[in-house]
């Protein structure tokens, strides 16, 4: 597993391969434009593990879903346990903060950023729609009841997989793609640097906003991150490991080396705050471009293309209630914002905001979007 002294080697590395099982699959599906097809069988996959009926799909794609059932070798009941203690306490706001500094997160790596943008679907107008919506279901999995005993969580990240395996192939297919330059398309080290980003930078996120996570917690979501990049098809070298120290070590000394501000990474920023601001309103979109500077920070928003907010959290106005936030975010929760108070000026309208993204995402799977990760027959290029 990775380490924080060997991990620039291995990421170097790992920035050459892909997922060969998973890429021999794909490859088959899309020569016999079997793919659009398989997306809907996909739909009837819920779990992997030997409850799961695979008798509908084609042999090489059930073989495949069979053969990638197996957890993290070193998998045990008291990690799945240190997992759920983390989203018993804090399912809502990472949730929250992972659709919003995560996404943005991974736009600030520029082989990420150009990858997403020249898939077409994934980086165009309707990009940042179809990615949370995908993603929501990830996220929204991860702190299921039993998600991580009965196989639901399993079958959710190897489809992602899948997609993966899709972007890889069709950029192989295309000739077009520069490897010199860019190296594996969603390689492993893309992978793995996505897990940091939706694992430790989120944590780090949670600590900038004031939340306590207690060390058993952080703990936790190492766990699940750990299974879910598992599943992903990362092998053990490259995994990341369940101590959450050593895996804010490695991030912390990866980070500038590979995040960098791009014209990608800035478009691709773009997209997601207009689809944000057009589907929750300028009040409660304010909250999140708000709270999404204070978690990423200044310096990685700036770079990112995150615009300054109206609603300066900096300046603490949320002390004495802000309005115009407080109503747009309580009405968009089902409920009333109350003024934030005590310590942390940032609790009261975190905890609003996260029931708020929580009906953002389910919107997001229920209206004109995927609810399941979809693969791609062919690319749409939208630079």
């Amino acid at each position: 597993m990775l380490t924080a002294a060997n991990a620039v080697a291995e990421m170097e590395a790992a920035g050459k391969v892909g997922d060969p099982a998973a890429d021999q699959l794909v490859s088959d599906m899309i020569d016999n434009r079997e793919v659009d097809g398989v997306n809907h069988l996909f739909r009837t996959v819920n779990k992997l593990g030997p409850n799961q009926d695979l008798a509908g799909l084609p042999e090489r794609l059930a073989q495949f879903l069979r053969e990638a059932q197996a957890g993290p070798p070193d998998w045990s009941d008291a990690d799945v346990r240190a997992a759920e203690g983390f989203f018993a306490h804090h399912h809502g706001e990472a949730s929250m903060l992972q659709g919003t500094v995560g996404l943005i997160g991974t736009y600030l790596s520029p082989t990420g950023a150009f990858t997403l943008r020249s898939t077409g679907r994934l980086g165009g107008v309707e990009g940042p729609g179809r990615r949370l919506s995908q993603s929501s279901r990830l996220f929204l999995d991860m702190g299921n009841e039993n998600a991580l005993r009965d196989g639901s969580l399993a079958a959710t990240v190897t489809k992602v997989r899948l997609v993966h395996a899709s972007v890889r192939q069709l950029h192989k297919k295309s000739g077009a793609w520069d490897y010199a330059t860019w190296g594996e398309p969603v390689s492993q080290k893309y992978t793995t640097g996505a897990a940091c980003v939706f694992s430790t930078q989120i944590l780090q996120g949670m600590k900038n906003l004031g939340l306590h996570i207690a060390r058993d917690d952080a703990h936790g979501f190492m766990c699940a991150w750990h299974y879910v990049n598992h599943y992903l098809g990362t092998p053990e070298k490259w995994l990341l490991p369940k101590d959450a120290d050593v895996v804010e070590a490695v991030w912390n000394a990866q980070r500038d080396k590979e995040w960098k501000k791009t014209d990608d990474g800035v478009y691709m920023t773009a997209q997601a705050i207009k689809f944000y601001r057009d589907l929750v309103g300028p009040g409660a979109s304010d909250a999140y471009i708000a709270l999404t500077r204070v978690a990423l920070t200044d310096k990685y928003a700036d770079m990112a293309g995150v615009p300054k907010s109206p609603v300066d959290l900096a300046g603490k106005p949320l002390a004495a209630g802000h309005g115009l936030v407080g109503n747009a975010l309580g009405g968009l929760a089902g409920g009333t914002a109350k003024k934030a108070t005590g310590v942390n000026p940032y609790k009261e309208i975190l905890g609003t905001a996260s029931a708020a993204f929580n009906q953002v995402e389910r919107y997001a799977l229920t209206h004109d979007q995927d609810d399941q990760p979809q693969m791609h027959q062919e690319l749409h290029d939208n630079r």
